[in-house]
């Protein structure tokens, strides 16, 4: 099983000092333990302040932990070798700002040993893929924080690092860049690299996660594969008409749990699960109406977040 592992983290816990004259230590996390396999794109979920960051700054060694441990690709953390192997972004990159985007992301090849004409070529392919165009050319100053989280991307990805750490990737980018972003992901899933990433946009997780850890005030409360977690089994139907005559309304209305004018003629309407949706759909169709879509409904993973969140703010 070992051998199937990117990431092991064992009983991680992290306690900070709080306070001037009598400092008490503030647990941030709380012997959090779970796997990552290789090849996987996995999602560390959780609210502000959840200890997401405080997790992969422990795996990045830019601070200790107070107890347990954790291995990545089979060693510590801190070995040489895995640094070797592992890109990072962090969820505020901050980088030489008189630079400009090429001459930064040749900077980080050239720390890997990709110099000149190989480092630049690097470079150049690595901002092409983030979207970064001629505007690689500015200082870094005169970017905008969107345009700063795709260098920071880019340079997590100079040394095309079989393991992957992403803080927050989707912060301060615009629809077009969070696409990208994501389309960026499931690249490097496809060529075997394994992706952890940590956010609190609960709709990139579910976009493209295969397993997820949620994570509520450095406790871990929930960790496993999508559909293991959320409720899968469909709790009704929502289905959605147009040219509804007023007297076919009133027939359907009792099957139907709900209905919803979206405009004129046009209908939401909310069915049991055990409701043949087909056939309702059918004799609606056969009425004059027009079938504009049929959707189950079910628990989204922000439903079983919220609940778990408010579990651990309980007390439960």
């Amino acid at each position: 099983m070992a051998g199937t592992l990117a990431i092991r983290i064992d009983e991680l816990t992290k306690d900070y000092p709080v306070g001037f004259w009598r400092p008490r230590p503030r647990r941030a996390l709380d012997h959090v333990t779970l796997q990552v396999e290789r090849g996987e794109v996995f999602g560390f979920l959780g609210p502000n302040g959840a200890g997401k960051t405080t997790t992969l700054k422990l795996l990045m060694q830019l601070i200790y932990p107070t107890s347990g441990h954790a291995v990545i690709l089979g060693r510590p953390v801190g070995d040489v070798t895995v640094r070797r192997s592992i890109g990072y972004l962090p969820e505020n990159p901050s980088f030489y700002d008189h630079l400009t985007a090429e001459e930064l992301l040749s900077y980080f090849a050239a720390l890997f040993g990709l110099r000149g004409a190989e480092g630049r070529a690097r470079a150049s392919s690595l901002l092409d893929q983030v979207g970064i165009g001629a505007e690689r050319r500015l200082q870094l100053r005169k970017f905008s924080k969107g345009m700063l989280q795709r260098v920071g991307l880019a340079q997590a990805l100079v040394n095309a690092p079989e393991v992957i750490f992403l803080d927050e990737p989707m912060s301060g980018l615009d629809p077009l860049g969070r696409r990208q972003v994501r389309s960026l992901i499931l690249e490097l899933r496809d060529r075997g690299c394994t992706v952890f990433f940590s956010s609190h946009i609960l709709a990139d997780a579910e976009a493209l996660c295969s397993r997820v850890a949620v994570l509520a005030r450095g406790r871990l409360v929930a960790d496993g594969r999508l559909t293991e977690m959320l409720a899968f089994e469909v709790r009704g139907w929502e289905l959605v008409v147009a040219n509804l005559r007023p007297e076919v309304l009133e027939r359907v209305r009792g099957v139907a749990r709900g209905a919803t004018e979206i405009s004129h003629g046009r209908y939401s309407l909310e069915l049991p699960p055990d409701s043949h949706p087909e056939r309702v759909a059918a004799d609606l169709v056969a009425s004059g109406a027009a079938l504009v879509a049929l959707n189950p409904i079910r628990d989204t993973l922000e439903d079983f977040f919220v609940r778990q969140v408010g579990t651990v703010g309980s007390g439960q």
